[in-house]
């Protein structure tokens, strides 16, 4: 068997005298180390887009998005999925982050969760994983039992599968996207929540938006689709709804009520003066583009 070099382990040449420095000088070191991150994730763009456009037509033929990662990178992937519904007014069930030992592993250490090959299955077969979901492994060495697993039987019924890591691996028969960014050793050897960490978050940002963005989840840079479920988020709305039709912030909080909080048919009823129902209307008929929307009358 090929022993997988992992660079995730090896030690940063920058760093082996670090618990010499000053408070200044490390954190200069990690600064610097930082800024290699944003280069190596711009490195491996091609492979994020390619696993993006299969995210989309995953998504658009009623799939899932599933992240599964263990330790950092398993929070991450939650963490991205539990963003999702704020921010793009999807159900939650559209992107789901699972992690290996389950919820209770976001705030500690969950001993050996990660080497189970068993227990990946186990999750996915709780959320019903099926042929149309696509799943995004998410392993900083590329190495880890509970991620391997989960792909090799997510390929085997069917599903697209990708594998996000930080290490040089081989893609295998059952990763469909190997998205290899490449940071180098950390400053700490090993603590991939540090530069791997940072990378990860960086890639994941980049799949859920640019998703949501093709899926008309947008309008140009405006988060159009977010649910305002606080007085920032309805404030923020109204402002949205100001600006876009060009009113003030009264008749603009009544176009937003007459809507039912929905601002893409706000601003379409505000644009072509129409009622609740045929903004609706117009909005189906156009997959939910309010910029196609505005287009067709």
């Amino acid at each position: 068997m090929k022993k997988i070099n992992k660079i995730t382990e090896d030690s940063n040449s920058k760093s082996k005298n670090i618990d010499k420095k000053n408070i200044n000088e490390i954190l200069n070191i990690i600064n610097d180390e930082d800024r290699l991150v944003a280069g190596s994730v711009r490195a491996a763009i091609s492979d994020v887009s390619a696993f993006i456009e299969q995210t989309v037509a995953s998504l658009n033929n009623s799939g899932r998005l599933i992240y599964i990662g263990s330790g950092t990178s398993g929070r991450l992937g939650v963490l991205d999925a539990s963003e999702c519904p704020p921010t793009f007014g999807v159900s939650k069930n559209m992107v789901i982050g699972v992690i290996a030992g389950g919820d209770v592993a976001l705030k500690e250490s969950v001993e050996g969760a990660e080497d189970s090959s068993m227990s990946s299955i186990k999750q996915l077969d709780e959320i019903s994983l099926n042929s149309k979901d696509i799943v995004l492994g998410i392993s900083a060495s590329g190495t880890t039992p509970f991620v391997i697993s989960a792909l090799k039987y997510a390929k085997k019924i069917g599903a697209s599968t990708g594998l996000l890591t930080c290490n040089h691996v081989d893609r295998k028969r059952y990763v469909n996207h190997l998205i290899k960014v490449i940071v180098g050793p950390e400053i700490l050897s090993g603590s991939t929540r540090l530069k791997s960490g940072t990378a990860t978050k960086m890639v994941l940002n980049m799949i859920s938006t640019v998703t949501m963005i093709k899926l008309n989840r947008t309008f140009g840079n405006v988060m159009i689709d977010l649910l305002p479920k606080n007085k920032k988020l309805i404030n923020r709305s109204i402002d949205i709804i100001v600006d876009q039709l060009s009113i003030d912030r009264q008749k603009a909080k009544n176009i937003y009520d007459m809507s039912g909080g929905n601002l893409k048919i706000a601003i379409l009823m505000g644009r072509n003066k129409l009622s609740q129902k045929e903004a609706g209307i117009i909005l189906d008929e156009n997959k939910g583009s309010l910029s196609d929307s505005l287009k067709s009358r």
